[in-house]
């Protein structure tokens, strides 16, 4: 018996999700074939353990998933399995941060991430994230320019001598230098562990450095660029210098984290949907999107800057964009409140050296994955830079605004 109540509140979501330009950074709109995994029998499985090592029996299929997962997983990053292996069992990027933690770090010890008010994530060591609390932790941020300043992190950890340095962002709109994080690494003896959720999607089409030459290891959600469904990977570097220097098996040493560790049976369903976004990653067509993705945020700063926002680090160079509204008179809460108003849903979020609180700060994140998965170009990204000029510049009306919003959606369907 169908729930109607249910299925009213989904049909309605459906039609937010039609209806309104998405510039959410860390979403994105997953292919019929994603959704079709998401929701099939394989949810109905309880697979705890890995290939071939379950403790239930009927996994034999269960099995040949995971391991096309794993499989589609190091063809996607052009990766060797003698050389990295890789964890598809994660429910989140969270977990699956925590479970590199887990394994590589005794409670108390040092991690360094960056810091959240610059652009990092909680789970890089923010204080009221489990990474705060159960492990010491060194923030590092940004200059004023908006930028990494390698030269200030190298001196952070060489005072600080971290186990575990974390590069990688939620909100950082330049290209991370990946070979230089990891020669600060090697330095202190520190794991060089990259989490790219946010960019994944934008290495695997190689319109981004990847990290894998250079990390120990690397995490990554598969919802965000990759455009795949709400999970994660682990991937670990066999060949890790610091893991043989501690004399641990690092393969094993996550296996061992994320289960039993940290979870229980992993999501069967999710494990396939991954496979399947793997597979539509490593298509030539991927390729081409990913790329339009950072023309699409490239066209969006250019507007922007031309119509007097000020862009933290003036610009971007991958799919986000993070907007500080200080000078005008409105807070990033309220710019989210008004842009969803006309129809433009977006998030607010804080700026380096903000002076304002992290639940009304002083600026806005952007970001241009979905509204490239519905097929828009620069054309339409010179409109929603103007529309959102109108609505928080100009005050228009964001009614009169949503008409033109719901028009351009029309045009583009999901």
């Amino acid at each position: 018996m169908k729930d109607k109540i249910l299925e009213n509140l989904i049909e309605k979501e459906v039609k937010r999700q039609k209806e309104t330009i998405n510039l959410i950074a860390s979403e994105n709109f997953v292919s019929k074939d994603v959704l079709e995994a998401l929701g099939s029998v394989l949810t109905n499985k309880y697979s705890e353990g890995y290939p071939e090592k379950r403790y239930y029996a009927g996994n034999e299929i269960i099995d040949q998933i995971e391991m096309l997962a794993q499989e589609r997983a190091l063809k996607a990053f052009k990766l060797k399995a003698k050389n990295w292996s890789v964890n598809v069992q994660p429910y989140s990027g969270s977990p699956a941060n925590m479970a590199v933690y887990y394994a590589l770090l005794k409670p108390g010890e040092k991690i360094m991430g960056m810091g959240l008010p610059f652009g990092g994530h909680l789970t890089h060591g923010w204080k009221v994230n489990f990474s705060g609390r159960f492990y010491k932790t060194i923030q590092y941020g940004v200059q004023k320019n908006g930028y990494l300043d390698y030269g200030e992190i190298r001196k952070l950890a060489k005072k600080e001598r971290p186990k575990i340095i974390v590069a990688g962002a939620t909100a950082y709109s330049r290209i991370i230098d990946f070979k230089k994080f990891s020669a600060i690494a090697k330095e202190v003896n520190a794991y060089l562990m990259v989490d790219m959720a946010h960019i994944a999607g934008l290495v695997a089409a190689g319109v981004h450095p990847s990290p894998f030459p250079y990390a120990d290891v690397v995490t990554t959600t598969t919802h965000k660029t990759l455009r795949g469904p709400r999970g994660a990977m682990i991937f670990s570097n066999r060949e890790s210098r610091i893991a043989k220097h501690y004399k641990i098996d690092i393969t094993s040493a996550i296996d061992k984290a994320v289960f039993p560790g940290l979870q229980g049976g992993p999501h069967n369903n999710q494990t396939a949907a991954i496979a399947q976004c793997l597979f539509e990653a490593s298509q030539p067509s991927f390729k081409k999107y990913a790329e339009q993705i950072v023309k699409n945020a490239k066209t969006l700063a250019k507007k922007l800057r031309e119509y007097d926002f000020q862009l933290i680090s003036d610009g971007t160079d991958n799919h986000l964009i993070l907007i500080n509204l200080a000078d005008l008179d409105v807070s990033g809460r309220q710019a989210q409140s008004q842009l969803e108003k006309a129809g433009i849903v977006v998030n607010k979020n804080t700026v380096p050296y903000d002076n304002r609180s992290p639940f009304d700060p002083s600026g806005i994140r952007l970001g241009t994955p979905v509204i490239t998965s519905r097929g828009m170009k620069e054309k339409e990204v010179e409109k929603i830079a103007e529309l959102i000029y109108r609505v928080l510049i100009k005050k228009e009306n964001p009614t009169i605004i949503n008409r033109e919003v719901k028009k351009i959606c029309n045009k583009f369907p999901i």
